[in-house]
């Protein structure tokens, strides 16, 4: 099988997985509304900044790809 296409189908299936336990997780694990998520609501503008959220997510990929590499 043609390495780019391996590469596309374990991307996708690992996109559909994540998708899932978003859906599912998100009832437990509130990302996006984190406390240190920045809001700001004026009369007519709301801004939505979730940098803990940003930063939860990169320690998480961080820790995933650092375990990859380590069981290679």
């Amino acid at each position: 099988m043609n390495p780019v296409a391996k590469l596309l189908i374990i991307g996708g299936a690992v996109l559909i997985v994540i998708g899932l336990l978003w859906q599912v997780g998100g009832r437990f694990l509130p990302l996006g509304r984190l406390p240190g998520d920045i809001v700001v609501e004026k009369e007519n503008v709301k801004f939505y900044f979730p940098i803990v959220t940003c930063i939860v997510i990169s320690i998480v990929l961080s820790l995933a790809t650092y375990l990859f590499r380590l069981f290679k």
